[in-house]
């Protein structure tokens, strides 16, 4: 610990912490000139120490090179014992969650740095001429009140995380002061891209960033403060464009009437780094009193959950397709099922009546399918029925669906098709099938039955009309194709 004499105003002491020596030798040449005694301490320890024996007009508290998981406690209880003392944190930009963790020990003031000496020493003078800021007024907390009732409803009512985050970016906007609102959000290769953002038509986070996606690898990812709570974690503060040292940001920003920036960090569900962040841009600088803080925590928590709901909502709509998939699927050809298929029969006979169009049911199976299994084994057999499926549904049309009603035998639902033309469609499956080369045994031929369903027919009906047709296709030398009789 060392003292500076100075000719400051007033009689003033101060106490100024940094672990830094370099800082404290900086400060001493920006502000001692504002203190008849200016105490420069290196610790927590030590700056406690002076509180108790000095009792300082104002407390200094520098926090770069503090670490949070070391150091909190210490700062915290030097705040919480001040006794009415005045205290400023100087916080950097990166590391702004210290503020309202500070905040809760007690009433404290904040700067953003780095700051040059004359900010500074403006921003040390500002606090002694006014130790104690103002409490938040009626219109101030109502704002704070409609702020969260808003991203809770945006929550409540979202159904993914796209329409979850034009739903945050609309209620951040509503925030007095706001400018301008985007989230970014992990992809699936673990980097950022921006889903949403609102405000001026002209002020495009794309443009500024020079894209929208794998944002991880832009050269501005450590200046913008999105980006940077995004990649580190932390809330990031900037009180002005020009505090990250990027020059082309702050002119773009500033040319927009950006004059602060704040990014949160959207925490993880669970360990791991945030899911993504939330980006305000603000038109005039403000100081954010603890309450501010507390919802704009609260908001981003908010955020998370809604980011876990629409994760388990997408979750829980891909295990359905997936059940749905599988429920009415054949596993081994691709197309519908037995069941399946009687479901769609019935649903294309009440469409034909309704409409009154032609429908055909069209049934063929592999002609001496057994001896193919005894000849070559059961895996060719199985290469030989996705083969089949495969031919089948190459040449028939989207509207006609192809079933596996079981073992080698299958079903083809033709809608708006006539008998004539449900010929026609057998004989271009028969040639197509006979032309295919089948890996393992070559070739293979089926036998096919057509029927149009009558006026007053049931699925069950036409089924066994088809079905007939085709055992006629198989007595007549099979590789053939019957018509079914009414």
């Amino acid at each position: 610990m060392m003292a500076q004499q100075t000719d400051g105003e007033a009689g003033r002491t101060g106490v100024y912490l940094s672990p830094m020596a370099q800082r404290r030798a900086e400060f001493a040449d920006a502000c001692a000139s504002l203190f008849a005694r200016l105490h420069l301490a290196d610790s927590a320890d030590v700056a406690a120490s002076l509180l108790a024996r000095e009792q300082p007009d104002l407390l200094v508290i520098d926090l770069d090179r503090f670490e949070p998981s070391i150091d909190a406690d210490a700062l915290g209880d030097l705040v919480a014992r001040r006794a009415g003392l005045p205290v400023l944190l100087l916080c950097p930009f990166a590391a702004a969650a210290w503020v309202p963790a500070l905040m809760a020990s007690g009433p404290v003031a904040y700067a953003v740095t780095p700051l040059d000496a004359a900010a500074l020493r403006a921003a040390v003078d500002a606090r002694l001429m006014l130790p104690d800021a103002p409490p938040d007024d009626a219109s101030s907390l109502r704002a704070l009140l409609g702020l969260r009732a808003r991203v809770q409803a945006a929550v409540d009512g979202a159904e993914d995380a796209h329409q979850l985050s034009e739903a945050l970016c609309a209620a951040l906007c509503a925030w007095p002061g706001v400018l301008h609102a985007g989230v970014f959000l992990r992809a699936d290769d673990n980097d950022l891209q921006l889903v949403a953002q609102q405000g001026p038509d002209a002020l495009l986070l794309g443009a500024l960033l020079q894209r929208t996606d794998r944002l991880l690898q832009v050269p501005l990812r450590h200046a913008f403060p999105g980006l940077l709570a995004a990649a580190g974690g932390s809330a990031v503060l900037v009180e002005a464009p020009e505090q990250p040292g990027e020059p082309a940001l702050a002119e773009g920003l500033r040319a927009h009437g950006v004059a602060m920036a704040l990014g949160l960090p959207i925490p993880a569900d669970g360990p791991g780094a945030p899911c993504g962040a939330l980006s305000l841009l603000f038109g005039v600088a403000r100081a954010f009193s603890l309450e501010d803080w507390t919802t704009l925590q609260d908001v981003a928590a908010l955020a998370a959950l809604g980011l876990r709901l629409a994760g388990i909502v997408r979750e829980n709509d891909h295990l359905l397709a997936r059940l749905t998939y599988i429920s009415t699927t054949d596993a081994l050809t691709g197309v519908a099922n037995r069941r399946h298929g009687e479901a769609l029969l019935e649903q294309e006979i009440k469409r034909a009546r309704r409409y009154r169009v032609p429908l055909a049911l069209l049934s063929f199976d592999i002609d001496r399918f057994k001896a193919v299994n005894d000849t070559y084994g059961y895996p060719v057999g199985d290469v030989a029925l996705r083969a089949v499926a495969d031919t089948a549904r190459a040449v028939l049309r989207a509207s006609d669906i192809l079933v596996r009603s079981g073992g080698e035998e299958f079903h083809i639902i033709a809608p708006h098709t006539s008998a004539i033309d449900g010929l026609k469609m057998a004989e271009k499956v028969r040639v197509a099938i006979e032309r295919a080369e089948i890996p393992g045994c070559d070739h293979v031929t089926v036998s096919l039955g057509v029927a149009q369903l009558g006026e007053r027919e049931s699925g069950d009906s036409l089924t066994q009309r088809t079905d007939a047709a085709l055992a006629r296709a198989k007595r007549a030398g099979r590789n053939c194709v019957e018509l079914a009789m009414q």
